[in-house]
This record gives structure tokens, C-alpha cells and sequence, in this order.
């Protein structure tokens, strides 16, 4: 698995320092409901006012053996962020699977994943705690890039180079315009709910198809191409 480090620590998952039996009675949890419940309550409490006592109280298990696991609880939220991160970004191969003869709703399907994949559970949750604590881990968002945000972009560049015309425009103006895109596209009412914003899902559907149209026919008169659908 690929790391991501701050100051020379990886942000990746700490293995297993050896292997450990339950107290008799005990349910057994196993590490992904371990990694959730303990990112359930740096996510209410924050990074700083959440202890190894509460996350073994909230998962039901001996703080020896969440030790025997993660070293501290730096470790332990390292391992947890990676993991909601590596669960909720969306692969390319999924959005090279939504391709279709029309490129508007090549780009509207898209669009649409990325912004249901963003206002689901697991990603307000992210995305909240993302902003709660990137200033004292930065390596969270630059993971988050790298794995995600990065690879989308590419996708869209390569997309708009094969389907506008490879000649419209060089590769980092292809870039530039896959940039333009997600953010047009996932920084307005999908982020608004992160906020706590209660949205209704229809509106947020049709500022959707809105982004994308304005996006497209933007970059099509942009690159001489005619104010029409693909």
C-alpha cells in the first residue's frame, strides 16, 4: 500500500504488533469497525479531546488490545482517515464505465456520481473532518489529492482530449478545463451540505446538469467548436 508521510511517518495502516485473544465475553470487532467507531469520535470530539479510553469504551474492547494494533492514537487516526479515504474515492474505471456516444451526458453522469459519492454518509463525513483537521495533519488532504482528486482530473483531461479534439488545445489547457470542471461541478451545494445545510435533492440535481452544461458549451465555444450538444 501506498504511504503518504508527514515529517517521515506514513500514513498507512500499522500492522499487528502480535496476535491477541479476547477476554472471555468480549464480542469480537474486527479492525474496520474498530477504525470506524474511532473515526466516528475524532470526527464529533476532534483529533485532540478524543483518547484511547473513549474509542475502547465506544468499541467495546481492552485499550491493550487496540495498543497491540496501532502504537498511539496518532497511529490509529493515520490508519483510520487512509482507510475512509481509500473507501470513498471513486475509481477511473468507474467513471470511464459511464462513457456514452453523447458527451453531455457522458460528463452529466459523471457529474452526478461525483456528487452523490461526495453527500453520502461516508463522504460528509469525511469531508467534515477533513476540514476540522488538516491543519494539524496537512497529509490528509494531500492524500485525498494524490489517490483521488489527481486521477479524476487526469481521467477528465484525457476524456476532453479524445471527445473535443485532440488538436482543440494543448495538454494543460485539458487540465486546466478538468480542474474548471470538478469544482464547478462538487464545491457548490454537495460541500453546502458538509456544512450542515439541509438540501433538497432535486435542486441539487438540476445546479448539477446547470454546471455541466455551462461547463461544456463554455469549453466547446472556447475551442471553436459550435454552441450545440455533442
Amino acid at each position: 500500500m501506498t504511504s503518504m508521510k508527514k515529517a517521515g511517518r506514513p500514513l498507512a495502516h500499522a500492522e499487528p504488533a502480535q496476535a491477541h485473544k479476547r477476554p472471555r465475553g468480549r464480542p469480537t470487532l474486527s479492525d474496520e469497525e474498530l477504525l470506524d467507531k474511532a473515526l466516528d469520535l475524532f470526527l464529533e470530539q476532534g483529533f485532540e479531546r478524543t483518547s484511547i479510553d473513549a474509542i475502547a469504551v465506544a468499541a467495546g474492547m481492552a485499550k491493550r488490545t487496540i495498543y497491540s494494533h496501532y502504537a498511539d492514537k496518532e497511529t490509529l487516526f493515520r490508519a483510520a482517515l487512509q482507510r475512509a479515504i481509500e473507501e470513498w474515492i471513486v475509481p477511473v474505471e468507474q467513471l470511464r464505465a459511464l462513457e456514452g456516444a453523447d458527451l453531455e451526458e457522458t460528463l452529466l453522469a459523471v457529474a452526478r456520481l461525483l456528487v452523490a459519492n461526495i453527500m453520502k454518509p461516508e463522504g460528509l463525513r469525511l469531508l467534515r473532518i477533513t476540514n476540522a483537521e488538516s491543519g494539524r495533519h496537512p497529509e490528509i488532504s494531500a492524500y485525498t489529492y494524490r489517490f483521488g482528486t489527481e486521477r479524476t482530473i487526469a481521467y477528465l483531461a484525457d476524456l476532453f482530449q479524445r471527445r473535443v479534439g485532440p488538436g482543440a488545445a494543448g495538454p494543460d489547457e485539458w487540465n486546466e478545463a478538468a480542474i474548471a470542471f470538478l469544482y464547478l461541478v462538487v464545491c457548490g451545494p454537495p460541500t453546502m451540505t458538509a456544512w450542515g445545510m439541509t438540501l433538497d435533492l432535486q435542486q441539487v440535481d438540476r445546479h448539477t446538469c446547470y454546471c455541466v452544461r455551462l461547463f461544456l458549451y463554455g469549453l466547446l465555444a472556447r475551442n471553436g467548436e459550435p454552441i450545440r450538444r455533442p
